[in-house]
Formats: structure tokens, sequence, C-alpha cells
């Protein structure tokens, strides 16, 4: 399989807090890799900086072979091809679904309104919310908001898609609809780059499994390597950890 994404010798700090050390990774097109580690271990800092929200201190992130941290590409066109998905929705609540999946493509990527529309209301029938287009965020559950939220990611067609945490903050009830979801898109080949702590879903949809230890990928391989035989012993205190339920979750970098 040809690598979609190449992530090599990326550096990014702040101030005195070294968050990514020298982190390599790659993505194969069509291809999941999970990304799991204790809060702070710079997960999110590494799907921001893919999506170019941060800017890297050193090293390249590569997509389709396009070098996109070198300063002088547009960046909104590169956020264009990539969808980014957040644990808080960050739909906005004075206006309707439908008006927040059209916003970016019509105010930032010049897309006609009509064009912006039709491919909107498809999103949504295509995450179970066609019925729910003229509604504001706060009439929704949490799933119906996150749902909501990947499909505006989508509607775009993008590449690559990036999801940080996307069930943490769904009740339990809700979390199933949100999994079954990216597990669709990812039999139809979606590539997608997830931080989850969910190791339900990273045994059974992850190609590969990246522990994330300091800033740097401490141990990668198939789920049933890392999640069940690890052979890290930080891996492998982390797993027992999040079976225990005795794992602190905190605001991630």
């Amino acid at each position: 399989m040809t690598n979609l994404l190449s992530i090599r010798g990326v550096r990014k700090a702040y101030g005195d807090n070294l968050v990514l050390d020298g982190f390599d990774l790659e993505v194969a097109a069509g291809e999941c890799v999970v990304l799991i580690g204790a809060s702070g271990s710079g997960k999110s800092t590494l799907l921001r900086c893919v999506n170019l929200l941060e800017t890297v201190d050193d090293g390249v992130v590569e997509l389709a072979g396009d070098d996109i941290t070198d300063p002088r590409v547009d960046a909104d066109k590169v956020r264009s091809g990539i969808g980014i998905v957040f644990q808080s929705y960050n739909l906005f609540p004075h206006l309707s679904v439908l008006d927040n999946i059209t916003l970016a493509p019509i105010r930032v990527h010049k897309v006609p309104r009509d064009t912006a529309r039709a491919r909107a209301l498809q999103m949504l029938e295509r995450v179970g919310l066609a019925n729910k287009a003229a509604a504001r965020p706060d009439e929704l559950s949490g799933g119906q908001q996150q749902r909501a939220a990947i499909a505006r990611a989508m509607v775009n067609s993008p590449q690559l898609l990036l999801l940080d945490e996307v069930t943490s903050a769904l009740d339990p009830e809700l979390v199933g609809e949100v999994l079954d979801l990216l597990r669709e898109l990812k039999s139809e080949g979606m590539t997608m780059l997830v931080c989850t702590h969910e190791m339900g879903f990273a045994r059974d949809v992850a190609d590969q499994v990246c522990f994330l230890h300091r800033g740097r990928p401490l141990e990668i391989g198939p789920p049933a390597q890392v999640l069940e035989n690890p052979r890290e012993p930080r891996t492998r205190e982390f797993l027992s950890r999040i079976r225990t339920g005795t794992f602190a979750r905190r605001d991630d970098r």
C-alpha cells in the first residue's frame, strides 16, 4: 500500500514543554491508525500539527507526497483535504445543523451555496441525520451532535480523517452509534488517524496501534500485538490502568 501520510522527525514544544520529540509515523491509504497513550503524551498535538492548526518546530509532514509543513503552502487548501473532529463537537449553537456543515465550504473554500447544501444534505443522509438538517445543535443528543461534526469533517470528501477522542464526551449509551459510523467509514476505505481510549474499537478496527510516551511512538504494531502482547513495560502499565479503571484522564496535548 502507498503511504498517504508520512510524519518524520516532527518536534513541537510549548516553551520549555517538549510535547512531540522527533515523532515518526507512516499511514497507508485506507488504513486506520489508532493513537493511544496517557494524557500529555502528545496525541492531540500530533493531530493539530497534521491539520496545520499548529506549526511544527522541526520535521516534515507529507500528505500524498506533498510537504504540507512547507511554510509556503496554502493552509486552507491543505485543510480542505483533511477532516478533523474534536471531542467537543464545536458546532455553532446559533446555526442549524445544515448551516454548520456548509459554513466552511461556502465561506472558506468558496463552494457555491447550492453545491455546498447538496453535499451537506447527502452527508447528513450518510450519517443518519437527514431529518435533523434544520435543527439547532442543542436539539440533538450528544451522539447526534458528534455525528453532525463528523458529517462536517467529511463534506469536502477529505483524503484523511483525524479524530480526537470523539467519544470521550458522550454518555456510554451513545458511544456505540459513533463508533459504528467510524467502522463504516473504515470499511469504505477512509484513511483515519484516531486518538481514543476505546480499546475495543482499536482492537476491532485499527490496522496499527501506536502507543505514545513522552512525545514519541514507543510501540507500533497490529492491535493483537500491541494490545494483547505489548513488548514495552510502559505499554503494559498503560493498558493495565485502562483495564482497571485507574487511569486518570487530563487535558491532552
